[in-house]
């Protein structure tokens, strides 16, 4: 008896679990950290959570920005392309003016070279910040406005503004572009659309 007991308390922890997908910010949600952040003057914190919107990227290419990915000259691009490192193909992104403004304040407050990473690490041995510092900090957001850490994460960053753009335009194959995949179904499974409804759309747009 005790034996059967023991085994099932040893399920895996992701049994029955959604794993990796992570709901996307709403706007509410969005303003509620952005102005929580500007109150607080976190400059580096809301450089961070601006371009990680605007970026849609990866955990582990954002915390790999160097200051030159981002800038022109002393200037913060209106436009980037990096290179992925999951996939090794570009992608190409809009930087906001709001983000401009955020990252040229933080690259001014720390005093930030063209070399140096965008955002260093605060610990030592570690020349920038890395994913998981990354994801306690966007824990972190999600707590100071009252939601549930569970259900959100560093996915929710390069989910919110393909979501938002899915949701106004309905074009899939944008959004694909926009987060750099090379097959439409992994934009399908990161909107959380039925597959058979979004592949029926895509083909209405190519029409």
């Amino acid at each position: 008896m005790e034996e059967s007991s023991n085994k099932s308390h040893h399920e895996p922890w992701n049994k029955d679990k959604l794993v990796g997908q992570k709901a996307p910010f709403k706007l509410k949600e969005i303003w509620a950290i952005r102005v929580r952040l500007q109150v607080e003057h976190r400059v580096r914190e809301l450089a961070m959570f601006d371009l990680g919107l605007d970026s849609k990227l990866r955990a582990c290419d954002l915390v790999k920005l160097k200051v030159r990915d981002i800038c022109h000259g002393d200037r913060v691009a209106a436009r980037a392309i990096i290179m992925q490192q999951k996939t090794a193909r570009p992608v190409q992104f809009e930087i906001t003016p709001p983000t401009q403004e955020a990252v040229s304040a933080w690259i001014k407050e720390a005093n930030l070279r063209s070399e140096d990473f965008l955002f260093p690490s605060r610990i030592h041995d570690s020349p920038h910040l890395g994913t998981r510092q990354y994801a306690r900090i966007v824990d972190n957001w999600v707590r100071e406005i009252g939601l549930d850490p569970a259900a959100y994460g560093t996915h929710s960053m390069r989910r919110t503004k393909a979501s938002l753009i899915y949701r106004r335009t309905k074009n899939l194959r944008a959004v694909q572009l926009l987060l750099g995949h090379a097959k439409i179904e992994s934009t399908v499974r990161y909107l959380g659309i039925e597959v058979d409804d979004a592949l029926e759309m895509a083909e209405d747009t190519e029409a």
